[in-house]
């Protein structure tokens, strides 16, 4: 990793905030946003928590997910107008098994967005894929788009730093997103996951979060800070403090995140610091 980010990660965590995800609904937690309105409300809240990248799911008029490029347009433009360039916007990709690769990427194209999660697996599935995927890797790169990259398992880690080596992702240090745990099963993430994902990584070489399904987040989202990682909590993943109360809502769980921080060497980076921190790459972030 270059020594810029190596210093930011020394003293900053990056803390995102994953507010609805592509599945629950209401009936799962009321304060779970849906609407462009209630997802600009959750924004603010979040901001003012401590977050400074806000990962957006949208929905359909029937509450389902969709990457429909107005619909984000309209959620983007939402949250805009109530906190401006205070929160860094970032879309996901996500597939919920409807969308192909080359509907994702074109999305990300269509919306040039300031920042995008893309899953490994779903749009560079096979070998073969690797020459599209990598000139997608290229363009946003060109484009100032900044790219975070899931990895679900130790089979994903291995395959990412090799594609790495060989340039593929265009970038001096991809930014990676490990996901501990699984919603469809109700399989919960634990500080062991993320220490095997650890071990079977080169997290020298690129910066890296965690996002951990169910009632171990906090404790998760801790190990990370002690381990030099930077943290994503909300919503889609997780909807209970660490006692195993319900959270009133998301910004709850963001701030008992941060007080985990205030007596810790790192503390949470404002959108303007991880814009510079990262900048070198990703010019037009600033």
């Amino acid at each position: 990793m270059n020594s810029e980010l190596c210093r930011f990660a020394e003293r900053r965590v990056i803390v995102l905030s994953a507010p609805n995800g592509a599945r629950r609904s209401q009936r799962d937690h009321p304060a779970l946003p849906i609407t462009a309105n209630e997802l600009a409300e959750n924004a603010v809240a979040l901001r003012d928590a401590g977050v400074s990248v806000l990962h957006l799911h949208v929905r359909d008029d029937a509450g389902k997910h969709t990457l429909d490029a107005d619909k984000y347009r309209e959620a983007l433009a939402a949250i805009r107008e109530r906190v401006g360039d205070s929160l860094i916007l970032q879309v996901t990709t996500e597939s919920v098994g409807t969308y192909e690769a080359a509907e994702q990427m074109a999305v990300v194209r269509e919306l040039q967005p300031e920042a995008v999660s893309i899953a490994l697996k779903e749009l560079c599935p096979e070998p073969d894929d690797e020459p599209a995927f990598a000139d997608f890797c290229r363009w946003m790169h060109d484009a100032g788009v900044w790219p975070q990259f899931i990895l679900y398992s130790v089979e994903d880690v291995q395959r990412f730093d090799a594609m790495r080596a060989r340039g593929a992702f265009a970038g001096d240090a991809p930014f990676v997103l490990f996901v501990l745990g699984n919603y469809a099963s109700g399989t919960a993430g634990t500080v062991a996951d993320l220490d095997a994902l650890l071990e079977a990584a080169d997290t020298d070489a690129h910066p890296w979060a965690v996002c951990c399904f169910g009632p171990n987040e906090n404790a998760v989202m801790r190990a990370a800070l002690d381990r030099g990682g930077h943290v994503r909590i909300g919503f889609e993943n997780n909807v209970v403090l660490a006692d195993g109360s319900p959270a009133p809502d998301n910004a709850a769980l963001i701030r008992e995140f941060v007080r985990a921080t205030a007596s810790h060497a790192r503390t949470p980076a404002s959108p303007e610091e991880v814009r510079e921190a990262f900048a070198g790459s990703y010019s037009s972030m600033l």
